[in-house]
């Protein structure tokens, strides 16, 4: 491990802080950066999470991906704790939560927005970002791969029908064109990317220049992962430092799903003898979020400024340092799992 690896949680805490500051001292550019999407997606961050997602997708073998089915037990473990587990606990907490443990210090009009803020959260497991924990935790390519693009089919399916039966509302206007652009930009593209990059490097040199390749860019990757937290945070900048206690609140629930949907996953996967590269992408991805079709559909159910809205970006803005704290103790507890 590099030193800039050992230390990036101190960077990330310093772009976190820049991003407050550049946020606040030069609001109209950030306003400007934040415009420049489509379907909800930030073409901005989606070019920096691109460049994160690339360097993994390089290292996977198309040809090995018929073996994955052979090792069912992570995929199984991961719908689970997605779509049985995970939308419904998140509901659970927030009616814990905003209905009674933080009655009397939030507004009882808004209690009903950050509930179903939640639950848009707890219904939109992670997509891109999984890629890049499953490479900081050397995890297995081609089976996250899989995971991931298991995982969005069923989103296609499964994601109307339980916000809607949590929500209480029938009629879920799904962002299909959210769905579908987060899909070719982060995992298709990528994807056909990485694999003509890797076909040209087997001819080069076989695996040994594969392997010196990824290493090269490695670096442009976590580079990626440090501009994108500066600049999330620099576009919540205002909203964080005019409202921290009513965003420290709205953390907390988010903060016990998140560490308590991983303890789940990552044990279910160390008692079923999964190997690490395999358990510990799984326990990942039930832990993190597709934030952009959780502030699409709150934005658009609720409204810009509504508590909903609110609530799924404050997700965005805890999950990179949770994810972080996350994936160093996936690393430091490697040597207890089976080879």
């Amino acid at each position: 491990m590099t030193l800039f690896e050992r230390y990036l949680t101190l960077w990330v805490a310093l772009c976190i802080l820049a991003g407050l500051a550049l946020g606040s001292l030069f609001p109209a550019a950030f306003a400007t950066l934040a415009r420049l999407e489509y379907a909800s997606v930030n073409l901005v961050v989606a070019v920096l999470i691109w460049a994160m997602v690339y360097p993994m997708m390089v290292a996977v073998d198309l040809g090995a991906l018929k073996s994955v089915g052979q090792r069912p037990k992570g995929l199984i473990l991961t719908m689970v704790i997605n779509w049985l587990i995970k939308p419904f606990t998140m509901a659970a907490l927030g009616v814990l939560f905003f209905q009674h443990l933080f009655s009397g210090l939030i507004d009882a009009a808004k209690a009903p927005e950050y509930i179903a803020g939640l639950i848009l959260l707890g219904a939109a497991p992670c997509t891109a970002m999984v890629f890049v924990w499953s490479q900081m935790t050397k995890g297995d390519p081609n089976y996250t791969l899989v995971q991931v693009s298991l995982n969005d089919l069923i989103m296609v399916v499964a994601f109307a029908p339980i916000v809607a039966f949590l929500l209480g509302v029938t009629d879920i206007a799904v962002p299909w064109e959210t769905l579908i652009l987060s899909t070719l930009l982060y995992v298709v593209i990528p994807l056909a990317a990485g694999a003509l990059t890797r076909a040209a490097l087997l001819r080069r040199g076989g695996e040994a220049a594969v392997t010196a390749f990824t290493a090269r860019i490695k670096p442009a990757s976590m580079l990626g992962l440090l501009l994108t937290v500066a600049l999330l945070f620099g576009f919540q900048g205002p909203v964080i430092l005019a409202q921290p206690g009513l965003i420290a609140l709205l953390a907390v629930p988010i903060l016990i799903q998140s560490y308590g949907i991983f303890a789940l996953g990552y044990g279910a996967a160390y008692l079923w003898n999964l190997p690490h590269k395999i358990a510990a992408p799984c326990a990942l991805i039930g832990t993190s979020n597709f934030f952009e079709l959780a502030v699409a559909v709150a934005i658009g159910l609720f409204g810009l400024n509504s508590g909903a809205a609110l609530v799924t970006v404050v997700g965005v803005l805890v999950e990179v340092p949770v994810m972080l704290s996350l994936v160093a103790f996936a690393n430091r507890t490697r040597a207890r799992f089976a080879p």
